[in-house]
């Protein structure tokens, strides 16, 4: 019986990775390309018509970038699989893609090989974490905040925001989802890491987790 291949769509905003990328694809005696985007937009609506088994997804691209990407092709299908190949380690890039669902995270300096099986453990629906990118998950997990959290409690509001600052979600979201305006999220975000004494949005996003106020 012939063995089904990998369908593989490449959402990537410059022509020469897409190239690559869908040539290495080729190559393999199990996959398949699928299609490939551009931009964010077009990588929501392949994803859709296409139902690819992994979506190899770039984070800075035109028109809407790869984490709203991401987002957006969650909720449309809460079982898609997407790795995610960048140039970016940022932190807050890192986590906030993991938060909206990738179940991978590589730079485009992995070996091909490492590329190659990421695909193959993903569509499997198991994780893949450049090591450099791993080290930095854990190390976020491990690291205690600075300073101890204050006594003042959080506002129910300042729970919410929170909850949701853990999904992922930007403030002018964040806003959408509460019936508030982007300025007022911004105060309830400010509040938030000066009361427990986190520096940027990510720390918050642990904490969360951590804390049992979001689950993954």
């Amino acid at each position: 019986m012939k063995q089904k291949k990998l369908r593989i769509l490449i959402a990537d905003d410059h022509e020469v990775v897409r190239e690559g990328l869908g040539s290495m694809i080729s190559s393999q005696a199990d996959m398949e390309l699928a299609g490939e985007a551009a931009n964010g937009q077009r990588a929501v609506m392949l994803a859709a018509a296409l139902q690819p088994d992994v979506i190899l997804m770039d984070l800075v691209m035109p028109q809407m970038d790869g984490l709203q990407a991401i987002i957006t092709i969650k909720q449309n299908d809460p079982t898609a699989r997407i790795l995610v190949l960048t140039s970016y380690a940022d932190d807050e890039k890192v986590f906030l893609a993991i938060k909206a669902g990738a179940l991978g995270y590589l730079l485009k300096d992995t070996p091909r090989a490492q590329i190659l099986q990421a695909i193959r453990d993903v569509a499997d629906g198991r994780a893949f974490l450049h090591p450099e990118i791993a080290l930095k998950v854990i190390g976020e997990l491990n690291r205690p905040p600075d300073l101890p959290p204050t006594n003042a409690p959080l506002t129910e509001r300042e729970v919410e925001t929170l909850r949701l600052i853990a999904r992922g979600l930007t403030n002018q979201e964040i806003g959408q989802e509460l019936g508030l305006n982007e300025r007022t999220i911004a105060k309830y975000v400010g509040s938030i890491l000066d009361k427990l004494h986190l520096a940027n949005r990510t720390q918050a996003a642990l904490y969360a987790l951590k804390s049992g106020i979001a689950k993954l």
